[in-house]
């Protein structure tokens, strides 16, 4: 399978510089190039691709806002791309449907890393950037009956959609809960389609709105 995608950066160097590194690899192909959110948009239109890089500060329309409708209009998922390390960029990125998130210094290896991850479904959220949603998540005092019910879920469900929040990955959960990986992903699955959610980052979200978890949990 070829992944297709899209980079879009104000900056030519940048951009050029990134589109470069992904065509070199020989599963992925840069089908279209964007020097704004508005570009962008109409790039995923045109080419479907199965990832968009997106860089949040852009003319006409910035890249949060690019998300926004890409993610709502496509299937396409969407990586933000950024200078600012900040939480309001890291909370509104993945409110507007993002799968990830990641500073332009990143190295060329995870970049493509990043592109293929977010294919498989996965998401880019370490550790450190979920921690820091909590704290947003708190500051801003949004109550917790804002989340999803999750009456649906099973008890395992749970402990999975948990250990999500806190920024996990399939292997880490397994063993957290002393379980195969394939079975961590089929919980994963369930709690995907049990909430209606699109993918782990939106999981993530649930956690914190739901009250799953508490700050510093």
């Amino acid at each position: 399978m070829t992944i297709r995608v899209v980079v879009a950066d104000d900056q030519e160097l940048v951009r050029s510089g990134f589109a470069m590194i992904l065509s070199a690899q020989p599963d992925i192909d840069v089908v279209a190039e964007a020097g704004d959110g508005a570009e962008a948009v109409a790039a995923v239109r045109r080419h479907a691709p199965d990832v968009v890089l997106l860089d949040i500060r852009m003319p006409r329309m910035d890249g949060i806002e690019a998300a926004r409708t890409i993610c709502a209009e496509t299937g396409c998922r969407a990586v933000m791309l950024t200078t600012f390390d900040q939480d309001d960029y890291v909370y509104e990125a993945l409110h507007a449907g993002a799968s990830g998130f990641l500073l332009k210094d990143v190295r060329r290896d995870d970049l493509v890393h990043a592109v293929r991850v977010v294919v498989a479904g996965d998401s880019l959220l370490a550790p450190s950037v979920a921690r820091r949603l909590v704290a947003d998540f708190t500051s801003r005092g949004q109550a917790a009956s804002t989340g999803p019910e999750l009456g649906a879920l099973t008890a395992r469900e749970r402990e999975t959609l948990v250990l999500l929040g806190r920024g996990l990955s399939n292997a880490e959960i397994a063993a957290e809960l002393v379980v195969s990986e394939h079975t961590v992903k089929t919980h994963v699955s369930n709690v995907l389609s049990k909430l209606g959610l699109r993918d782990r980052i939106q999981a993530v979200i649930c956690a914190y709105e739901s009250g799953l978890i508490a700050p510093g949990g």
